[in-house]
């Protein structure tokens, strides 16, 4: 059965403009969040289509604004990957911190792991039985979610280890379409679809 897939980064947080890594930390999107979630504008037939969303508010809220007629459904995991200790803080500062070993977690890829958080390896985990119920469920669908959860997406479909940079960068206030194959593994489609005015 063929399900097409799309993913939707969160408008701005406060905590996105001071380069913050949020993870689970429960952030609103604040005024100009949510000044630029209503500049967006999906595509006219996605409106149709099934809306999933993290749980946690920054995301609500997104897709409140972006499916105003949709009763988006809350999907535990579509939940940001945890930072764990790091959360609060810029990675500049961590890299730059006497003694620190962000370099060389980051050079994990997949495998990277902040202190008591969570890895893109264990997000994909947690990512692939979602997918393949979608798949078999047999509606297209829109995913609310985080920026490390649609870079995980987009190392499942491309097999990007994130050892290094990616093939394409995933842009922030943009869309980005997958097809589901039967097991539910993602294919790119098409990324960083503007979110501008569609008829």
């Amino acid at each position: 059965m063929s399900v097409r897939c799309a993913i939707i980064r969160h408008a701005p947080t406060k905590w996105n403009v001071e380069k913050r890594l949020q993870g689970r930390t429960d952030i609103g999107l604040g005024p100009e969040g949510r000044i630029a979630a209503a500049s967006w504008s999906v595509p006219a037939d996605w409106q149709d289509w099934r809306v999933l969303t993290s749980p946690l508010t920054r995301a609500r809220e997104t897709a409140a604004i972006l499916f105003p007629t949709a009763t988006a459904e809350i999907e535990p995991a579509l939940r940001e990957m945890s930072f764990g200790d790091w959360e609060g803080q810029s990675l500049d500062a961590l890299r730059g911190a006497p003694g620190s070993d962000a370099e060389s977690r980051e050079a994990m890829g997949l495998d990277f792991r902040a202190p008591n958080g969570e890895s893109p390896r264990e997000v994909q985990q947690r990512l692939l039985p979602l997918l393949s119920r979608l798949c078999g469920e047999g509606r297209d669908v829109v995913l609310v979610s985080h920026k490390a959860v649609q870079r995980a997406l987009y190392a499942l479909a491309t097999g990007w280890q994130m050892t290094e940079k990616p093939p394409v960068k995933l842009k922030d206030g943009r869309a980005h379409l997958f097809h589901l194959g039967s097991d539910g593994r993602p294919d790119v489609v098409e990324l960083n679809i503007d979110l501008g005015h569609h008829g």
